[in-house]
């Protein structure tokens, strides 16, 4: 889900190539990101050791990537 959001954040950068667009795509690229943090801690914390495992085979954003 994150990954298809960051595609559709800079495809709408790229489309319309200018400062604020760029900007926005960065912003909303940061925001992402720390969701994402933020929702790993939480599920670390409800289902413990099982998600740490499953962090350690699974990427974050884009598989086999990042």
């Amino acid at each position: 889900m994150y990954a298809s959001l960051l595609c559709l954040a800079w495809g709408i950068c790229l489309k319309q190539l200018n400062l604020m667009s760029v900007l926005l795509a960065i912003v909303v690229s940061m925001s992402l990101f720390l969701t994402a943090v933020y929702e790993e801690r939480e599920n670390l914390n409800l289902f413990g050791d099982e998600y740490a495992k499953y962090m350690q085979h699974t990427k974050r954003f884009i598989p086999f990537v990042f």
